[in-house]
């Protein structure tokens, strides 16, 4: 059994390690809290699925996809290199905002800024050599606020050994793949330390798709005179050719186009940086945590999905603090009150170099030149109550504040960077492209939530939770605007939600059982005049399973899954729509009903074990006329690994085992199918060492 990983600032992490070859015992499993401090899972009121370490060991994830398949109700769409999308209890967004509903962190503090974040930011962190990943479905808890209205992927450091370790792994595989992972720690009388470096090399399946990738964690956790330190600097580097999606009907089955790419040009660079210190402390009959923590990054990428193919250049610098005060007010009450706080200044440029023939409204030059300066604070409160021995009610309330004064570097309104209109002579029009005049915003929202755990006897669970959540415009959303707008009258979205489930454990059997039902308010999209609007309104509704079965000494089996209704609710007028049409009930494009993971599992010995996967992604419409979809698809991995003598492993594995045509995502816009193709059949094998 994985150690608890202790001081992290995460909603209650229910450790349900369901893939594990030993009997299952979630509910004895001590895990990282809402309250940020180790409880027994039992006590939480969530649905959350962790991938510990043991999975990503067998797993090796390319991509941090392969790793969260397992969690129901969750897709992780790749794309291309380091690429992806994110859906958790919900479709696949796209969009600027599109990343806005997930909070993704490391160690509970977020990867990026609020209202400034980036559908490619699980790409920024060592998820490879994480001693887990937890995710909690649904909106998070007080302690998250803004940003986890659909749930919370949160990624744990390793912690530091407890005497001298190294190790050292290489991987090779298809299309000049090279990856090499090493670790270094040890513990002293500075207390305990652990360096994890990450190369990766990928020449792509795509012609001129492949990408370099670097990350470094350097983390250091000690105690002087009663204060316990945690720290982590986080360092990354990718640089990537990206390649487009390929157009036409079932295009994705065509041998002869699989590695086509229409943009050999495209590329993304992204440097990232982030530090924290996690001071935690004895005072007065409480405890008192204290984390001050710097991030920063700088991105530049071709547009090609663009017409005219702009060049993005953007980046951030933010620094704050998070703080908790626990108290236990009496044997069966517990409190956690904080106060957090975050400044940020960011920055957007964009330019076009050439004109787009035949097209008088993207001209050539500079659309975009602006700095935000951003304040997040909030203040928030956790109750635990425990009137029964087994009865346990949680309760929480979060008051948050978003500010941006925004600064444009440009002309403002809808013209060439000189100030000139577009159009042909002695017909001027507005450009596409919009800067709004100076100004600053400012979104104040609540998040509560409320939660029942109900120990039934005989190692099971009754669960109730409710939960409010939001999340705050992002800045893309209010000052990068199009087709003459020159405000973006918009407000925060706000979703909630109630969910019921029932959990438990015996000898060799665990499981997780679940339902739940969301409403979406004010949400943010793009109108068919190329407006930012926020009138659309959703529902989401599920059932989701997570069930391991050691039925045999040497085997076991186990699956995660869901099948969900993602549903618009109402008829608003987005971008590509036809005049009128009407969408109020339809399922919501890219937004499969059905998503599984089943896995059989054969360890005969101690240090040898098998795994075979089956995946199964259901039939999703591609636009929200419900006129175009794509069918879905099945597929096979087979993993190995063995450990040959105290020093020395190997592993292999087998990813699209019956070299099924796929792609990973697919839509339908512009008149056309789009499609990422998944890749072939390929094998990778690993050799490792351990000191």
């Amino acid at each position: 059994m994985q150690k608890p990983v202790t001081g992290g600032r995460a909603a209650p992490l229910l450790a349900l390690l369901f893939a594990a070859p030993v009997p299952a015992a979630p509910l004895e499993t001590v895990v990282v809290t809402g309250s940020r401090a180790a409880q027994p899972a039992s006590e939480l009121a969530a649905s959350i699925r962790v991938v510990g370490n043991e999975e990503l060991e067998l797993v090796r994830a390319v991509h941090i996809s392969e790793a969260l398949a397992r969690v129901p109700g969750a897709w992780i769409s790749r794309g291309n290199g380091q690429e992806h999308l994110t859906a958790i209890r919900s479709p696949v967004f796209t969009g600027p905002g599109s990343c806005g509903a997930f909070y993704l962190a490391q160690d509970g503090l977020r990867l990026r800024p609020a209202g400034v974040c980036n559908v490619n930011e699980l790409s920024e962190v060592d998820s490879e050599q994480a001693a887990r990943i937890e995710v909690l479905r649904g909106p998070g808890n007080a302690v998250h606020g803004g940003n986890a209205q659909h749930g919370v992927i949160n990624v744990i450091s390793a912690l530091p050994p407890d005497a001298r370790d190294a190790g050292l792994s290489l991987t090779g595989g298809p299309n000049d793949y090279v990856r090499s992972l090493g670790s270094y720690g040890d513990t002293g009388p500075y207390g305990g330390w652990r360096l994890s470096l990450n190369a990766t090399h990928d020449g792509g399946y795509k012609h001129h798709s492949g990408y370099d990738l670097q990350k470094l964690d350097y983390r250091h956790d000690a105690e002087w005179s009663g204060v316990r330190l945690q720290s982590l600097l986080s360092l990354g580097q990718l640089d990537q050719q990206t390649a487009g999606f390929v157009i036409g009907e079932d295009a994705y089955k065509d041998s002869s186009r699989q590695k086509e790419n229409p943009n050999p040009e495209a590329f993304r660079d992204n440097r990232t940086a982030r530090w924290y210190g996690r001071f935690t402390l004895d005072a007065g009959p409480g405890e008192l945590s204290i984390t001050p923590f710097y991030r920063y990054q700088d991105m530049r990428f071709l547009q090609h999905f663009l017409l005219g193919e702009p060049l993005e250049e953007n980046g951030f610098k933010s620094t704050g603090w998070q703080s908790e005060w626990r108290v236990a007010l009496d044997d069966s009450l517990e409190l956690m009150t904080g106060l957090d706080g975050e400044w940020t200044t960011s920055f957007l440029q964009e330019t076009q170099r050439d004109p787009v023939p035949g097209n008088t409204v993207l001209p050539a030059g500079k659309h975009y030149d602006y700095e935000v300066e951003g304040m997040n604070g909030a203040v928030f409160a956790q109750l635990a109550w425990t009137p029964l021995a087994a009865t346990r009610v949680d309760a929480g309330l979060r008051l948050e504040h978003q500010r941006y004064d925004y600064d444009n570097r440009m002309l403002a309104g809808a013209t060439r960077e000189d100030g000139t209109p577009c159009g042909r002579t002695g017909a001027p029009v507005p450009c596409r492209y919009s800067r709004p005049a100076d100004r600053e915003d400012d979104f104040t929202e609540p998040a509560f939530n409320l939660g029942l755990v109900q120990d039934i006897g005989g190692g099971q669970e009754l669960v109730l939770n409710y939960a409010h959540g939001f999340r705050p415009p992002q800045t893309a959303e209010l000052y990068r605007l199009q087709a003459g707008q020159s405000v973006a009258d918009i407000d925060s979205e706000q979703v909630d939600s109630i969910e019921a489930g029932w959990r438990g454990a015996r000898e060799t059997l665990g499981w997780q059982l679940g339902a739940y039902y969301m409403e979406k308010r004010n949400v943010i999209f793009q109108d068919a005049e190329r407006r930012n609007v926020d009138d659309a309104r959703s529902n989401h509704r599920g059932l989701e399973y997570s069930v391991d079965w050691r039925f045999a000494e040497a085997w076991a089996l186990a699956a995660d899954g869901t099948y969900a209704w993602h549903r618009y609710d109402g008829n608003a007028p987005l971008q590509g729509l036809p005049p009128g049409a009407g969408i109020d009930g339809n399922d919501m494009d890219t937004a499969p009903r059905a998503m599984a993971s089943v896995r059989l599992r054969w360890t005969p010995r101690e240090r040898i074990t098998a795994e075979l996967e089956w995946q199964h992604m259901g039939r999703y419409y591609l636009e929200p006329t419900e006129s175009f979809d794509y069918e879905g698809h099945d597929l096979l991995h087979l993993r190995f690994s063995q450990q040959l003598t105290r020093h020395f492993s190997w592993a292999a594995r087998v990813t699209n085992l019956t070299d099924e045509q796929y792609a990973d995502r697919a839509d339908y816009a512009f008149g056309d199918y789009r499609y990422f193709i998944g890749e072939p059949r390929s094998l990778f094998v690993d050799i490792g060492w351990q000191l």
